[in-house]
């Protein structure tokens, strides 16, 4: 079922995505060469929980860390550890937050020093996928018109659509419905409503769309080696249009 939110949740949730995009803020600009991916993450969570509020990930079905750190060809739910970055990677970092059991979600990408052209080529379309996706997050139009808008972009730049993990809707829980597709054809799915609060994430990979899972149970790669880049952020729909709520 699809929950819609009321005014006050929504504002409830504001304030969780604010401390979620602040902590993304505060890895961002940790971001380097010769740091390690646990280093983040102690970061992320020492200031979620400054904030009065939970990260969101930590123990989620077991998963054991604040932030997802996904390096180069990992696509998602990468385990942050003992990784030291090197210049040239590019960082996928995914961090949530809890405030009063409201949540917020949102990913960037970072580079690591200076990148191949390619590289931020891949980074700045799917950011670019995800904003044409939020654009599309209007009451009446259709949920498959976010992600004909962001196969759009994607696919217009040379790149492919992760088509296995997907966005979702977000409030009490973590992962609530709809599932929000990354692809499709626009104009099918369920009628958009204001009150849906939806984390919208394209994931968008250099080579084929093709992804495969790790033995540690949880990172998930390009199936082909090639780079990958994700974006999200959590959004509400409102009369007057999208709302996002992952920003400070």
């Amino acid at each position: 079922m699809i929950l819609l939110k009321s005014p006050v949740e929504i504002e409830m949730m504001r304030e969780a995505g604010r401390v979620t995009a602040a902590a993304l803020r505060h890895v961002g600009e940790a971001v380097r060469p010769g740091v390690s991916t646990r280093e983040l993450d102690r970061i992320a969570e020492e200031y979620i929980r400054s904030q009065g509020a939970k990260p969101a990930f930590l123990g989620y079905h077991g998963f054991p860390g604040t932030l997802c750190t996904s390096v180069n060809e990992q696509v998602v739910h990468g385990i942050p550890g003992k990784r030291v970055l090197k210049e040239g990677d590019i960082l996928s970092v995914d961090c949530g937050a809890v405030i009063d059991g409201y949540f917020g979600d949102s990913a960037r990408t970072f580079p690591v020093g200076t990148v191949s052209q390619a590289a931020q080529s891949l980074m700045d379309a799917t950011r670019s996928s995800l904003e044409a996706g939020i654009s599309k997050m209007r009451a009446n139009m259709r949920l498959y018109d976010i992600g004909a808008a962001v196969q759009q972009v994607a696919e217009a730049a040379g790149f492919s659509v992760v088509r296995e993990y997907v966005g979702h809707g977000i409030g009490r829980d973590m992962h609530e419905e709809p599932q929000v597709p990354n692809f499709g054809q626009a104009g099918r799915g369920v009628q958009l409503k204001p009150g849906m609060v939806l984390a919208v994430e394209p994931m968008v990979n250099a080579g084929g769309y093709e992804v495969r899972g790790l033995d540690d149970g949880w990172t998930v790669v390009t199936a082909d080696g090639s780079l990958s880049a994700h974006f999200e952020h959590t959004i509400a729909i409102t009369e007057d249009g999208p709302d996002i709520l992952t920003i400070e």
